[in-house]
């Protein structure tokens, strides 16, 4: 097969994977107009329709389907041996892809992968906070972030953190004219500031405990985020109760600015993993970033 033929093969996978000329586009650092005429260019070639275009999706034909369940895998081995050979050289190099929510990558990745990279200049991390529950194997990242009860089977985990302890927050200005609640009933009549889940759509029920018994908790209110920086924001501003993670709000209950609330009823959630495939020759990059990352308390 041609060169030509491999790399425009490299830019179809991109867009059936994003399912989109504008997300892949973005991903490849080219234009949209660049990625259709590689598209049309390669069709030609091949003398089959690749992708299935409207005015509102992007989807593989079956033709398509066939080079990305089939090609796909096999590019990505020759990628992972080219990485192979590269670190048999003195310096690691590569790029390692990183999934993980925006205070898992503040407070527990990047703080542990800063020193990695001064030390390793060749080395380069790419980080995405997202709140999805995504396929890293799809969509090609090397590491996901998630508690340790939501790794699949199939993954090698990596302990990150101790197991999460989580809080009821409000501040003092919110608990002025409301009684602070000690019960299921009363914390249902609070207003409330939620979590809308990325993946489906839905908003976040608090996973609380009753009595030791697991139960959630729909609770409502007014304000909606879609990340717990502005959710931690909104409590301190006295908009209403949030359900997050005690060591992000531990500084404010100390220093009295957020006051903890039914404690009984707050769970600790399994700490937070690190996880990948099972790759019997992962790069030394991936390596050393694992290692970087890993729990040593």
């Amino acid at each position: 097969m041609a060169r030509d033929n491999i790399n425009d093969i490299l830019v179809f996978l991109a867009v059936a994977r994003e399912r989109s000329f504008t997300r892949a586009a973005a991903k490849l650092g080219m234009t949209q107009s660049a990625l259709s005429h590689i598209i049309r260019s390669l069709e030609s070639r091949l003398g089959v329709r690749l992708l299935t275009r409207t005015t509102r999706s992007v989807s593989p034909t079956e033709a398509g389907e066939r080079l990305l369940q089939n090609v796909a895998p096999r590019l990505e081995e020759i990628e992972a041996e080219i990485a192979a050979v590269s670190d048999l050289g003195e310096k690691p190099t590569g790029t390692v892809r990183i999934t993980a929510i925006d205070h898992t990558v503040n407070t527990v990745l990047w703080p542990r992968i800063a020193p990695l990279l001064r030390q390793y200049p060749d080395l380069q991390v790419e980080i995405s906070s997202d709140y999805r529950l995504i396929d890293i194997a799809a969509e090609r990242y090397d590491i996901g972030v998630r508690h340790g009860d939501q790794v699949e089977k199939d993954m090698v985990a990596v302990r990150l953190t101790a197991d999460v302890q989580m809080v009821i927050v409000g501040s003092p200005a919110y608990f002025e004219h409301r009684p602070i609640p000690v019960s299921l009933q009363e914390l249902m009549r609070h207003n409330c500031i939620c979590l809308r889940l990325s993946s489906s759509g839905g908003v976040y029920a608090w996973e609380l405990l009753d009595q030791g018994r697991p139960i959630e908790a729909r609770v409502r209110g007014q304000a909606l985020f879609t990340s717990v920086y502005p959710m931690l924001d909104a409590a301190l501003d006295g908009c209403g109760l949030a359900f997050l993670p005690g060591d992000m709000v531990s500084e404010h209950v100390q220093a009295g600015r957020l006051v903890s609330v039914m404690p009984d009823w707050c769970p600790a959630f399994p700490g937070l993993h690190a996880f990948f495939p099972n790759r019997r020759n992962s790069s030394r990059a991936l390596a050393l970033v694992i290692e970087a990352i890993r729990f040593n308390g």
